[in-house]
């Protein structure tokens, strides 16, 4: 089963690229987890936010393949916990479809990604900034792998 992680967001702080990677790197090649940055709306003084948000909710679904499992990190989705989300894992990898996960820029994803997702994850209630996001899911999917593997790392 290979995972995309579909970010919104280009140009990270050296400090989240290594993170992700980190923990991306620990997953073995049948569990790969994929990082695809998504260009931003240009936010300016007098922005439209709301167009913004439907614009980046169109390139992450342009991106997706029509068979993706999607995903949708969203504050008001379902908080898992680690023996959930390893639950989820497993039935992710026994469904051979490939894993997406959406994440949404500073406003959040559009009606329409959310629409397009199978299920709506939540990290936490507090609101994350989006860099750390990535850094978060990438380490509870290793964590995840590791209980479902028997890996000590998820003691």
């Amino acid at each position: 089963m290979q995972m995309h992680l579909l970010a919104v967001g280009t140009r990270m702080p050296g400090w989240v690229t290594t993170g992700f990677q980190e923990y991306a790197k620990r997953l073995p090649r049948e569990s790969e987890l994929v990082l695809r940055e998504i260009a931003p709306g240009k936010r300016g003084k007098n922005a439209d936010l709301a167009r913004i948000r439907e614009e980046e909710g169109e390139r992450l679904l342009a991106s997706l393949s029509r068979d993706d499992h999607v995903i949708a990190l969203e504050v008001g989705g379902k908080a898992w916990s680690t023996p959930e989300l390893a639950s989820q894992m497993r039935g992710w990898m026994n469904n051979g479809r490939r894993v997406t996960l959406l994440v949404g820029g500073p406003e959040g994803l559009s009606d329409a990604c959310r629409a397009r997702a199978a299920e709506l994850w939540s990290l936490s209630p507090l609101t994350l900034p989006h860099p750390i996001v990535r850094v978060v899911v990438a380490e509870q999917l290793y964590r995840a792998w590791s209980l479902l593997n028997n890996h000590p790392y998820h003691r």
